[in-house]
């Protein structure tokens, strides 16, 4: 019966995918798309709140919202890394057909959030006009950043609704359904920034809850969609039950995943606490680049999230040899795609930057330009991370993952603590290459530990024996 209403849903117009059949490159692609669209949107919105702010506000206010970028990043990634975390068992269920554990992973990652937005709400209000000291933020730029962040901060739970709904909508291999509720979001979020801003006359705060409001508009209007689309998640009263076996599970896998976005944040805000050193010119041209980098990044954002998807699928049906094609064929293209984009910032950096800064502000602009210029060169070691590391995540090892996180950080707090005494903003600007090379060089060797350990526990691989013991077999032998 099981097997019968899940061979209906997937026939249905309903979005979902099978990524453990067909060409890996294909299916890879075929996912890929509509999530590069999504990122690009919400990016797009969040740069929206970036340009009004700076265009009709001034540099201060803009220097306050980019101060914040590693702060949020810090608090809202742990959201965003926890809530992908808890998909990754929802799409290893999906790929071994298993639709029972399907709907009780869903359900205990409800609960599970309902109690993670609540205590990181309340906490992170209550203390960020301490962590904005902690910062050493810019008096010009204090206040405008604690008024946006708080109301950032009291719209966690928006957040967490809207990643944990949009992690269930992928791991059934359905990209394409959080674009079209990412677009209404990033419409609601335009219309509510040009009404509390330039029409109501708000400052930052404004920005912040215009993002708030179309957070969850979209976050509540994909969830009842999700319900209605997917018979395959119609609860009963018995999958709503707690189970101890589950929530271990999706701690397991979630709370690393959430760990490592947030003590990779702790590094950028160690460069960030650096950047404001150089005054509140600097910080407004890394504000600038920082949104710039977003955009650009998006399609390696993007192949890392279909990774974390196609692999933790493959990972379900046991097909491994699978997952390591569709890692080689995706990062070979994200490689290209980074030689592209190096080259579109090297011709048109300025001219991107301009949407954040007016063109008279000509320090802040060089500031943006040679921040998003070097940025941009270390994208290739960027695509290792991204690629290899959400494998990895989607097979099931967060630990690796949270353990490339924790190099990442020590790098970027290298960059950001010794190099300005020898490179000066330089050293800025080499912070995310220094840390992207720390983690590839853990993370490249890891995959390949995982893809053995995982094939001798399927039995697809002989289970390897230590060095001492094949030496004794040896010489009982001879």
């Amino acid at each position: 019966m099981a097997q019968t209403l899940r061979k209906k849903n997937l026939q249905q117009k309903s979005g979902m995918r099978d990524l453990t059949v067909g060409s890996p490159f294909r299916c890879i692609m075929g996912f890929w798309l509509p999530v590069f669209l999504g990122t690009l949107f919400q990016q797009f919105y969040n740069m929206v709140d970036t340009m009004i702010v700076g265009k009709y506000l001034g540099l201060n206010q803009l220097a306050g919202v980019g101060v914040t970028g590693s702060l949020s990043f810090f608090v809202i990634g742990f959201c965003i890394g926890i809530c992908s975390g808890f998909a990754i068992p929802v799409a290893q269920a999906f790929g071994a057909k298993d639709d029972a554990a399907l709907r009780r992973y869903v359900t205990n990652s409800v609960w599970y959030c309902v109690m993670v937005s609540f205590i990181l709400t309340i906490v992170t209000v209550l203390l960020c006009h301490q962590m904005l000291v902690w910062m050493h933020t810019p008096e010009h730029a204090f206040k405008y950043a604690y008024n946006y962040i708080i109301v950032i901060f009291a719209g966690i739970p928006f957040t967490v609704l809207y990643n944990m709904v949009s992690g269930i909508y992928r791991s059934l291999g359905d990209s394409k359904s959080p674009v079209v509720f990412l677009i209404i979001s990033s419409v609601l979020n335009i219309v509510l920034d040009l009404l509390f801003i330039p029409v109501l006359g708000m400052d930052v705060e404004g920005a912040a809850l215009a993002t708030i409001i179309a957070q969850g508009v979209s976050g509540f209007a994909s969830l009842f969609y999700l319900v209605k689309k997917f018979e395959i998640l119609r609860m009963q009263k018995e999958d709503w039950k707690p189970r101890a076996a589950y929530i271990r599970t999706l701690t397991v896998v979630g709370l690393p995943m959430g760990l490592q976005y947030s003590i990779t944040a702790i590094g950028s805000i160690v460069l960030q606490a650096a950047v404001n050193s150089f005054g509140e010119i600097a910080v407004a041209g890394v504000a600038a680049a920082s949104k710039v980098y977003c955009l650009i990044s998006c399609p390696l954002e993007a192949m890392g999230n279909t990774m974390a998807t196609y692999a933790g699928q493959n990972m379900g049906a046991g097909k491994i040899d699978r997952i390591r094609k569709g890692l080689y064929q995706s990062t070979l293209a994200c490689i290209g795609l980074s030689i592209v984009t190096f080259g579109v910032i090297l011709i048109f950096g300025n001219q991107l930057s301009l949407l954040f800064i007016n063109k008279d502000e000509v320090e802040a602009l060089a500031y943006a330009f040679q921040y998003t210029l070097i940025s941009t060169a270390g994208f290739p070691l960027l695509t290792f991370v991204l690629t290899v590391r959400f494998t990895i995540q989607g097979m099931g090892f967060s630990a690796f993952a949270m353990t490339a996180g924790v190099l990442e950080m020590i790098a970027r707090c290298f960059a950001a603590l010794v190099l300005p005494a020898y490179f000066g903003f330089t050293s800025v600007c080499l912070a995310n290459g220094c840390a992207w090379l720390a983690a590839d060089l853990f993370l490249i060797p890891a995959f390949f530990y995982c893809k053995r350990k995982t094939e001798e526990r399927l039995g697809q691989r002989p289970l390897r024996t230590s060095f001492r013991l094949r030496l004794r077999s040896a010489l009982k032998h001879s």
